[in-house]
């Protein structure tokens, strides 16, 4: 069986990484100024979406500097402990690499230490691992990584990730950049294919390069000429749109019928779809009487949706997807037409921004519910605004409650405000971890009391008896 054109294709080296010169080039560097001792910046975070090639870049930066590779990724665990365990185990002094070859770093062995999705810290089951990371960017001697999708998610939780890191930003490859290497593939595989179709399959991946491989394999098998007939029946496979392609065809297209046929195209349910265009309505309409018609229309979707909670009836999701798109499209009669760029939904941002932060307060809520022998929802309505305010107030308590109700730093951060790296959580947990000594001072000797002299007891003379009783006759 032939080898997978994903992996035999991976790139080896960063020069062959796809559409991100600049990152590769700076990821080289800092991976360079290892040569010279331990750099300021120890760790590096490569911010970008899926599939734009951050842990490819990784693993071959490895090859590139000749080091070894550890990897964690969500599907390991993930744990304070397990992060100890395998990262900073192997990040402190010297270390094997893959093959158990010894590495001494002071003779430039090295090994780097990848974290992959280390912005999905959510839960019990990664407890501890913040904390854990914090002390890995701030005294390992050998290079880490951490690969992020959204920088903001781990950056707002640790103060450290931000100031003590190197961030790296992978974009999307453009669909040019994809077709010079879908040629150069299709070539070693002594495939041919028109310019035209190896574009239309680079520019159907959307910038994810693994998809535009597999898309140019599937389409090679038992030939080895690839026409224009097959190019795009994988086109209708996976041409799918996002809502930056809806919002466009609804406001500026002026096609309704081409509006209502993109949304249908995407992954994305009626719910959520209103909320873009509400959120872009506004920008995109500057006339006044364009605007009422358009919230007009955009009212009778939300009328429908209600319906769908209501009765259960999901066949008015249709309704409310003609009123969203073609409805709001012929709202317009100006002829202005925004070249403004287009707005993501407020909601879904601080929603998706308050992910973790709402996790750890349900967390904090059962701990306090079962301590208090009460129900969550009490807790939340009216013994935690108290207990965050003695919290903030009263060291001892502070220290009394997270020895009780076993709090893990996040969640003692999220009662004081404050990061996980802050004194007054990192001071916290250093006392509560310190031996206990010997509260009870010595006494001093104190001097023997001198003995009391006992006087002497002087018998009394027995009493003469004056009256005889009756036994004595």
């Amino acid at each position: 069986m032939s080898e997978d054109w994903t992996e035999k294709y991976r790139p080896k080296t960063l020069k062959d990484v796809v559409g991100n010169p600049s990152a590769a080039n700076e990821l080289l560097a800092w991976a360079r100024s290892w040569d010279r001792g331990i750099p300021a910046k120890r760790a590096v975070v490569l911010i970008g979406t899926p599939g734009v090639g951050k842990t490819t870049s990784a693993e071959a930066l490895a090859r590139d500097m000749g080091w070894g590779i550890t990897e964690m990724n969500s599907s390991d665990q993930r744990t304070g402990d397990a992060i100890r365990n395998v990262a900073l185990r192997g990040a402190y002094t010297n270390t094997f690499d893959d093959s158990g070859e010894y590495l001494d770093s002071k003779a430039g062995g090295r090994k780097l230490i990848v974290l992959d999705e280390a912005d999905s810290l959510f839960g019990n089951q990664d407890r501890g691992a913040l904390p854990a990371i914090n002390e890995l960017i701030k005294t390992t001697k050998q290079p880490v990584i951490l690969i992020v999708n959204d920088f903001y998610a781990l950056s707002r939780k640790s103060s450290t990730v931000k100031s003590d890191t190197i961030q790296i930003t992978f974009r999307k490859p453009t669909a040019r950049a994809i077709a010079a290497a879908l040629t150069v593939i299709a070539s070693k595989e002594n495939v041919t294919a028109d310019p035209a179709v190896i574009m239309k399959i680079a520019t159907n991946a959307n910038g994810d390069m693994r998809a535009a491989v597999r898309d140019l394999e599937s389409l090679s098998l038992g030939t080895a000429k690839i026409d224009q007939e097959s190019a795009d029946s994988i086109s209708e496979r996976n041409a799918k749109k996002d809502m930056y392609a809806v919002i466009d065809a609804v406001f500026r297209k002026n096609n309704p019928s081409y509006a209502r046929t993109v949304l249908s195209k995407t992954d994305s349910n009626p719910e959520t779809s209103i909320l873009w265009i509400d959120e872009n309505l506004p920008h995109e309409y500057r006339d006044p009487g364009d605007l009422v018609r358009g919230y007009e229309k955009l009212s009778r979707a939300d009328i429908f949706l209600g319906r769908v909670h209501r009765r259960q009836y999901y066949r008015f999701w249709a309704y409310a997807s003609d009123m969203m798109t073609m409805g709001v499209a012929t709202a317009r009669m100006s002829s202005y037409v925004s070249h403004d760029r287009i707005r993501f939904p407020m909601y879904l941002s601080k929603m998706s921004r308050s992910k973790g932060i709402r996790m750890i307060k349900a967390s904090v809520c059962y701990k306090l519910a079962v301590l208090n022998h009460t129900s969550t929802k009490r807790v939340e309505f009216d013994i935690l605004p108290a207990v965050k305010l003695l919290c903030k107030n009263s060291e001892e308590y502070r220290l009394e409650l997270v020895r009780e109700a076993s709090l893990e730093p996040e969640e003692l951060g999220f009662l004081l405000d404050r990061k996980i790296d802050s004194p007054a959580v990192k001071d916290a947990f250093k006392k509560l971890s310190a031996p206990k000594e010997a509260a009870v001072p010595k006494k001093k000797a104190e001097p023997e009391p001198e003995p009391v002299k006992e006087e002497p007891v002087i018998a009394e003379a027995p009493v003469k008896k004056t009256q005889k009783n009756l036994f004595d006759f």
